[in-house]
């Protein structure tokens, strides 16, 4: 009961002091030197742990320390206290604030990437959205949600491929993949591998290792992974009509 109202109260003050966003105070000379400390704490407790980044939090003496992976911790400044698991504001509803933040890390680092390196199906007429897909030709859904690419690119959908064979670099899956990003006509390449045609194998330098490499630093575990323009992402596949009305926000 006490660790009940405990929680409570935490999540009250999360909500009363972030208003519900999650945003990063100004890095000053103390935030920055807190959390490097913090950063050396845990790295003396628990050596080799994956941390990306330290920032503080707009609640005081606190600060996200982001790991490699998606995971997130909280810590307080002197170090003393942390813990794992995702971080809750009360308004009507319970919101995710580590959550957004992933969100936030996704848009981030998906904005970063080249369109050039990815297998872009074009909407059909005016583009009223994109999404951004992880994904592997031997993935059964996957393949169901290539099949529906005529409809989803006729509801003014943008489609663009990042490559993640789920057997990792040194597998057949991955092998299959070069072949779509090296050939001539990706479209028609990744498509005859969907539907389970052998395509003549090519090899050329190609982003297939990076952009596997990059799902995994985003927490990606499964496929069709599909992440939207701000962020968020719906791990595994949906419908057309259901993914344009998320896209869209109908």
């Amino acid at each position: 009961m006490l660790a009940n109202k405990l929680m409570a109260w935490i999540l009250c003050v999360a909500a009363a002091v972030l208003g519900g966003l999650p945003a990063a105070i100004a890095e000053t000379k103390e935030a920055l030197e807190a959390g490097r400390s913090l950063a050396e704490k845990l790295q003396r407790v628990r050596p080799g742990i994956p941390i990306e980044e330290i920032v503080p939090i707009d609640i005081p003496g606190m600060y996200a320390i982001e790991l490699t992976g998606g995971a997130i911790l909280y810590g307080t400044a002197d170090g003393q206290h942390f813990f794992s698991g995702d971080f809750f504001a009360v308004q009507d509803d319970l919101l995710n604030l580590s959550e957004l933040r992933r969100d936030q890390k996704r848009k981030r680092w998906m904005a970063q990437q080249p369109l050039d390196d990815m297998i872009v199906f074009p909407a059909v007429g005016a583009r009223r959205g994109f999404i951004q897909v992880f994904t592997d030709v031997d993935c059964g859904y996957c393949r169901k949600l290539h099949a529906e690419m005529a409809q989803i690119n006729d509801l003014g959908i943008e489609v663009r491929y990042l490559a993640y064979p789920r057997a990792g670099v040194d597998s057949e899956t991955y092998d299959k993949m070069v072949t779509a990003w090296c050939s001539k006509d990706r479209q028609a390449a990744i498509t005859q591998l969907k539907a389970g045609d052998s395509v003549p194998a090519a090899a050329c330098s190609n982003p297939v290792a990076e952009q596997f490499g990059l799902g995994q630093q985003l927490g990606i575990n499964g496929t069709p992974a599909i992440v939207l323009a701000d962020g968020r992402l719906l791990p595994g596949y949906l419908p057309a009509e259901r993914l344009a009305a998320t896209v869209l926000g109908e």
